[in-house]
């Protein structure tokens, strides 16, 4: 496989493709609308009624116009699972002081047992515990207290001695709090060949703290490459042989997904009934985990309310009876990028905004025709109440809904933080629209683009970058000007973040049930330059993914913002898109899976004895 290499061009984040020899430029969008000057993509008088697979179901894809008669399409998308009678009706018991008391105690009781632990690798596990549990941000100032001491010292020690398990999980855990530890420390566990000893096949513990390690690595760092290769190789064969059914599920799990790709809510919620099952539990650290999840999911409740009110008031759901009409699934969405307690404010207006993305989606994706678009992009450009005249009705409605939820963010920014950023969002939408209209004319002209092509566009049309520049609005206690300019000038975290979310996406599901009558994506782009199979297409896209999160992991300590809370979130933006489109697209395929990761969150808390 010839590599992959990622840098910067100017203020570009670039990809050099091996299939083309060329750097595929993650960008700006361009000011075309993506027609190139040599082709007339948009045949009025061809209609051109395509069908695409949407849960399970066929249904046809893109409105068209001939002559004065407009054949408007439905992509039959499933009526909501959660209405919002049953939404208003939520509730769980943990809320109110004495449970906020109980939870107070045991954070003390916690604090204590991490003071106590004075050997390094009771104190590393007990961070590890803590993290998979969700409750390490309770202890966020004591965990880095800990592992600065313990970086200290990491390189005046035997690694040897400490073994493979103990330099993984060190390695792992400093990592991830951005104390840089060189791979060069596995060389310690190498035979004179330069190969990774086999007498550590013994040690599964060792073996799966290896595995998740190799996922904190950055460009370049080829033992780490080839840990990860010896691990996985492993625990493959592990599955196979081992009796142990909660190991082995525990692997099955790692395998999946990497710890350092999973969401944290979701994850903890797993890893509770895990540790239950484990013979060496914690009383103290299993009850507060309990408690803490059950308090914040009642939180969650009342964001999810609140959301749900504002959509059923805009009732855009029935008027705009085409779209995915899923506020549940946006919402969960928003936990995926940010889940702590405090975070209110961002998932209620969060939720707001993937709605407002889904819905202007499925507008330019399914029932808008071509001259329609252009006109509802123009719109958006001149960001005024009268560039709607010339509009549908249906498209007013988008835009009347988009205007008002815009204009109120930022009245409320205006007023909380001094900073007028009305211009910071109107381009983020700008860019978007734009983006869209891009493919639009790409499927009415029947164009296949390029891999270069498609990615310089697909990074934004994901619309990752929106999402994450309201995000920054939502949860920053000081916002600046200059950190907006940064952001919206799409900064290196955001473009690797968007990019990891737009080839997830991608991967969903087999190009028989996926964008049939669309685009093409990624794994057909590479299919069409390359002349390869489906197969290759997409060991090659993952493999993208697996370097790009090596560029995330690398631009971890970038000084893009001040705000520690946003920094998390863009990475939290590509975990939650790998976890939503890991069984689906997280709106129409799998949704089941959807069901029960929303009950598991959102609906019931989980018994306390």
């Amino acid at each position: 496989m010839a590599l992959l290499h990622l840098s910067l061009l100017a203020s570009k984040l670039s990809i050099f493709c091996p299939i083309t020899n060329r750097n595929v430029v993650i960008g700006n969008v361009p000011n075309n609308y993506g027609v190139p000057p040599s082709q007339n993509y948009y045949q009025p008088p061809i209609i051109r009624l395509k069908s695409v697979g949407v849960g399970g179901r066929m249904c046809l894809k893109a409105s068209t116009r001939s002559d004065n008669v407009i054949v408007r399409q439905c992509a039959n998308y499933h009526p909501p699972m959660w209405k919002d009678e049953f939404i208003q009706s939520l509730h769980n018991d943990y809320r109110g002081e004495t449970y906020q008391r109980r939870l107070n105690q045991l954070k003390g009781q916690v604090k204590t047992l991490l003071r106590e632990r004075r050997d390094s690798l009771e104190q590393l596990e007990l961070i590890d515990t803590l993290q998979n549990l969700g409750i390490s941000y309770h202890f966020e100032s004591e965990i880095k207290d800990i592992l600065e001491r313990i970086s200290n010292k990491f390189y005046k020690e035997d690694q040897k001695t400490k073994g493979l398990y103990a330099t993984s999980l060190e390695f792992r855990l400093l990592r991830q709090h951005q104390f840089y530890i060189s791979e060069e420390v596995f060389n310690a566990f190498k035979d004179e060949m330069g190969n990774f000893k086999t007498c550590f096949y013994e040690d599964i513990n060792g073996m799966l703290s290896l595995y998740e390690a190799s996922f904190l690595s950055i460009k370049g760092e080829t033992i780490l490459e080839i840990a990860k290769c010896f691990a996985i190789n492993y625990l493959k064969e592990y599955i196979k042989s081992s009796k142990d059914d909660l190991k082995v599920e525990i692997v099955k799990h790692a395998l999946e997904l990497p710890l350092h790709w999973r969401i944290q809510r979701l994850e903890a919620r797993w890893f509770i009934d895990i540790y239950e099952r484990n013979r060496t539990i914690n009383p103290i650290l299993l009850e507060i985990a309990k408690l803490d999840f059950n308090i914040v999911q009642s939180i969650y409740q009342e964001d999810l309310k609140y959301a749900s009110s504002w959509w059923k008031n805009t009732e855009l759901g029935q008027k705009l009876s085409f779209a995915r009409d899923q506020l549940m699934e946006n919402f969960y969405w928003t936990i995926g990028i940010g889940f702590e307690a405090e975070l209110t404010y961002f998932r209620r207006m969060g939720t707001k905004i993937v709605s407002l993305i889904t819905m202007i989606d499925d507008v330019y994706d399914v029932y808008g025709t071509l001259e329609e678009l252009k006109l509802f992009t123009n719109a958006i450009e001149r960001w005024d109440i009268v560039a709607m005249d010339q509009l549908p009705e249906y498209m007013k409605q988008c835009l009347l809904t988009l205007y008002d939820s815009i204009n109120e963010i930022a009245s409320e920014a205006l007023s909380n933080h001094g900073v007028d950023v009305m211009q910071y969002l109107k381009k983020v939408w700008v860019d978007l629209c734009k983006s869209y209209l891009i493919e639009s004319n790409w499927y009415h002209g029947g164009y296949k683009p390029t891999l270069e092509e498609y990615m310089n566009n697909a990074w934004i049309s994901v619309a990752g970058p929106i999402m994450l520049v309201h995000s920054y609005i939502f949860v920053s206690s000081q916002i600046t000007e200059e950190e907006l300019e940064r952001l919206t000038q799409y900064a290196n975290t955001i473009r690797c973040s968007s990019t990891i979310m737009r080839l997830a996406n991608d991967l969903l599901s087999p190009l028989d049930e996926q964008n049939v009558g669309d685009v093409p994506k990624s794994i057909q782009c590479y299919m069409n330059e390359k002349g390869t199979s489906e197969k290759n297409a997409r060991e090659y896209i993952r493999y993208l993914v697996d370097e790009l999160w090596k560029k995330l992991n690398e631009y971890d300590g970038e000084k893009l913002v001040s705000s520690q809370t946003f920094i998390k979130m863009s990475k939290n933006l590509a975990r939650i898109s790998q976890h939503m489109y890991h069984y689906g697209d997280g709106h129409t395929i799998d949704r089941d899976k959807v069901k029960e990761t929303v009950v598991s969150l959102l609906v019931m808390p989980i018994t306390i004895h």
